[in-house]
């Protein structure tokens, strides 16, 4: 929180657009900051935690417009409106990983769905259900860097002929198996990169964090400032790629010379930080 804040630098006043507002608590922050004459524009893909946020934002001091959508569709939102402050964190919500709906986790059992927007039609358990054992093999490769994404999407497709694959417990543990013991990444669970891999197919994370960094040079206002926290290296290239790219236009200035990383006391207090990239940059011109 304090990294982010710092970087973006917010004066009374200004617009801000939240990409990801999750369950509010970067919006808090920024609105406090922005006091009654600025304006904080906030999206997510999850009206679970717009909803929620939206009774945290309830006393902001700043006028506040919240949307459900997700940020891939950030120039339809704005419209003509340029921004000031941009912030996208590109991570999953601990409440979302932790749900029984949800099914992003194998930790807690449940439906295997994964759309952090109920609105969309495809679910995981449908991916597993209908596609090709090779294209399978491919999306768990491409998504998750999974090295043994073929012996898993053979152990799916033969899974599969006996009963369709339904709950996060029967995915994990069938993960497990396909992956020899002796090989098993002993930080992480084995099925770790296979759900990572699921769940950005189901949600087209690709899709829309292209889509956003398309439109970030667009929708900040001169001298206006962006930050973007990735978690894993499929977040993180793109954003670094983009930066550089910007940078040699001479349409941004990286504020990050490296990527800004969690202290050793949020480290402490919040494990799940410990993957977390911050990088900026402020729109010239």
């Amino acid at each position: 929180m304090d990294e982010v804040l710092d970087l973006l630098a917010l004066q009374a006043g200004e617009v801000a657009v939240d990409c990801t507002l999750g369950r509010g608590g970067h919006a808090l922050a920024i609105a406090q900051r922005l006091g009654p004459a600025g304006t904080l524009i906030a999206l997510d893909a999850d009206p679970r935690n717009l909803e929620y946020a939206e009774g945290r934002l309830a006393e902001a001091p700043c006028k506040v417009e919240l949307h459900h959508a997700n940020f891939g569709t950030l120039r339809d939102i704005l419209g003509d409106r340029s921004v000031d402050v941009l912030l996208a964190d590109l991570g999953v919500s601990t409440n979302q990983l932790t749900s029984d709906t949800h099914g992003l986790s194998f930790s807690v059992d449940g439906p295997l769905d994964m759309r952090l927007d109920p609105d969309l039609r495809t679910t995981a358990a449908d991916i597993l259900r209908t596609t090709p054992e090779k294209q399978l093999a491919d999306l768990i490769y491409q998504n998750g860097d999974e090295r043994f994404s073929r012996r898993i999407a053979k152990r799916i497709v033969e899974t599969r002929r006996q009963a369709p694959i339904r709950t996060t417990a029967q995915l994990a543990e069938l993960v497990r198996f396909a992956i020899p013991k002796r090989l098993h990444d002993k930080r992480i669970h084995p099925a770790t990169r296979t759900f990572q891999a699921l769940r950005m197919a189901v949600n087209r994370e690709r899709e829309n964090l292209e889509a956003l960094l398309d439109s970030v040079p667009q929708v900040l206002s001169s001298g206006g400032r962006c930050g973007l926290i990735s978690f894993h290296s499929h977040e993180d290239r793109p954003v670094k790629h983009r930066l550089n790219e910007w940078s040699s236009l001479g349409l941004l200035e990286k504020l990050t010379k490296r990527p800004i990383t969690p202290g050793e006391a949020e480290l402490t207090a919040n494990p799940r930080s410990r993957s977390a990239k911050l990088r900026g940059a402020r729109r010239v011109g």
